[in-house]
This record gives C-alpha cells, sequence and structure tokens, in this order.
C-alpha cells in the first residue's frame, strides 16, 4: 500500500505546487515585465485568504462571516480585495525606486498581519477560522475531494498562464518592459509610467488574492500562522529567480522545482538528530538559498530565460522577400 500514500503525497504536492505556480506569475507581472520589487506578497495573499474564507464560510459568531457563499464568488471577492489593496499601496508607493518600494511593501504586508492577528471580531485573532468549504465538496469525499481540488488548481494556474502570456506578448506588455528598463526612454515618448505601474500592480495583487483564497480551501482552516513571509515572500522570490523572471513557463517551471526540493529536504531535515529539529527551517532556508546560488551562477537568467515576443516588422521583411521571389 506504499505506492497509495506515494499517490497522495503526489497529489498534496502538485496542490501546493500549483498555488506557489499562481503567486509566481502574479510576481512575474510585478517584477519580471513590470519591474516592481514587491517584497509584501504575504500581504496580499492574506487578504485573499481571509477574503474567501469569510464570504464562503458558514455562520459563526466568532469571526464576521456566515454568508455560505459559492467558492468561485469567495475567490472573485479575493481577487477584488486583495487588488483594491494593491491599488492603495501602489497609489501611495508606486514612484518609489525599487529598494524603497520593497521596504514599504514589507511594512504594509506586517500591518496586514497585525490586522488579522488583533481584529478578532474579523478574523477570530490567532484561532483562526476553521470549517471552509472546498469546491464540490458534497459530491466528492475524503481523499476524491483532493482530485477535485487539483484539478481545480491547474485549471486556475492555466487560466492564468494564458492571461500572463497574453499581457506579455501584447502591446501593454512591451510598453510595461520598456518602462522596466528604461523609464527616462519610455518618459520621453509619452508614455504614462506611473499609470502603467499602478495597473501592473493591481493586477498582480489581484492573482495573489486568488492564490490565498485556494489555499484557504485547500486546508480548510486559516490561521496567522499560514501567511507567514518564510513560506509565501521568501520562497516565491526564490522561485521566481530560479525558473526565470519575465518569463511565464519560468515561473511556473520554478514553483514546481523549488516547492519539490523544498518538500524532499523536509524529509531528509525529519531525520536529523533531535538536538537539531528545532532548526530544521532554517537548515532548508540555507539549502534552498544555496541552490539558488548555484542556479544563478550558471543560469543568470534562471532556467527558461525571458525571451522578447517577435513583432510584426521583423517578419515583414522575409514575407516580402519571398512575394518578390514568387
Amino acid at each position: 500500500m506504499e505506492w497509495i500514500g506515494l499517490a497522495y503525497f503526489v497529489v498534496g504536492f502538485l496542490i501546493a505546487g500549483g498555488i506557489y505556480a499562481i503567486l509566481c506569475l502574479a510576481l512575474n507581472v510585478q517584477w519580471g515585465m513590470g519591474g516592481l520589487f514587491n517584497a509584501g506578497i504575504a500581504g496580499f495573499f492574506a487578504v485573499g485568504a481571509y477574503a474567501s474564507a469569510i464570504v464562503t464560510a458558514a455562520a459563526s459568531g466568532k469571526h464576521l462571516g456566515g454568508f455560505a457563499l459559492p467558492i468561485p464568488l469567495g475567490l472573485l471577492t479575493a481577487a477584488i480585495l486583495a487588488g483594491l489593496t494593491g491599488w492603495l499601496v501602489a497609489w501611495i508607493c508606486v514612484r518609489l525606486k525599487s529598494d524603497y518600494l520593497a521596504m514599504a511593501s514589507i511594512g504594509i504586508a506586517e500591518i496586514l498581519r497585525l490586522i488579522i492577528v488583533n481584529e478578532q471580531w474579523l478574523t477570530n485573532g490567532s484561532l483562526g477560522i476553521s470549517n471552509i468549504p472546498r469546491p464540490l465538496e458534497g459530491w466528492a469525499s475524503g481523499r476524491s475531494s483532493d482530485l477535485v481540488f487539483l484539478a481545480a488548481v491547474w485549471l486556475i494556474v492555466l487560466i492564468v498562464y494564458v492571461i500572463g502570456q497574453r499581457l506579455h506578448d501584447s502591446p501593454w506588455g512591451r510598453t510595461l518592459r520598456a518602462i522596466r528598463d528604461n523609464e527616462a526612454a519610455a518618459r520621453a515618448v509619452g508614455k504614462d509610467v506611473d499609470w502603467f505601474r499602478l495597473q501592473t500592480f493591481i493586477i498582480g495583487a489581484a492573482i495573489m488574492g486568488v492564490a490565498g483564497g485556494l489555499s484557504a480551501h485547500y486546508f480548510k482552516f486559516l490561521s496567522p500562522s499560514a501567511t507567514e513571509p518564510l513560506l509565501i515572500t521568501f520562497l516565491v522570490w526564490v522561485m521566481l529567480m530560479a525558473g526565470g523572471s519575465g518569463n511565464t513557463k519560468g515561473a511556473i517551471a520554478g514553483a514546481l522545482g523549488i516547492w519539490a526540493i523544498w518538500s524532499f529536504t523536509e524529509i531528509a531535515t525529519n531525520r536529523m538528530p533531535p538536538e537539531w529539529a528545532t532548526r530544521s527551517s532554517y537548515v532548508r532556508m540555507l539549502l534552498v538559498g544555496l541552490l539558488l546560488q548555484v542556479v544563478l551562477q550558471r543560469y543568470r537568467s534562471g532556467l527558461i530565460p525571458e525571451r522578447s515576443p517577435e513583432i510584426a516588422f521583423e517578419r515583414e521583411p522575409a514575407a516580402a522577400g519571398k512575394r518578390s521571389t514568387g
């Protein structure tokens, strides 16, 4: 029966990997295309997670909620509220340079975390929210619900991937990358740099909110410990850098690769002597950091580096040559 346990492990791994892939795709919009250094990913993730949990959970006297709305509406609410939070953050901070934007976003994420912990009427504080529903829970129970959830997560990954690829290849994406590479030149040709950055930050934050909502529905329980910056912000940045910033395929590959390493190192660190057990998470951080150094030394732009899409005028001379010879 070992293969059954292995199958359950693979399903759980792919669900978590899919959620991280969505986060990486969101960060790829903000940083990979827009050059916006968002170090507050955990804050937008938390907003989406609590928004979807509150909207879809059953009535409880311990926290705001009791709406028991369908899960798609919960995820839509997560995207809207995380996007609005992203708009507020961007409106305040989008003109800051990359390092200052990183410090500001960390501070705002910490403010959101303190609100979650202290506003018990809203989130039940450190005790968290329980009995969060899953998709088609009445139809599929037990381990079969994991398979249904796996399909739902990767359907959303596919949707976000297609949206990200279309944005990357569109004139909007090319303008965004021009702003990222040379802001002064983009302003000189009349591009509204602040407006483009605002849009970019909102889109990325909304997608991060959806990932947070999916995480809440997967675990069926949500507490402040589920939004730790180590597990959200740090890992997602490592995933994107290792996979390839600016490349949607690289974002997904980095998410799955680093999550595989993180998961398998947990097995290794659990076998360490008892006196090292409390330090296992730091050992795993060290191993992931060393791996990132190796990858970036060998592949400076990640495993799947960014490639600019082919544009129309690059194809026209070849097409014209064929018409003239014909």
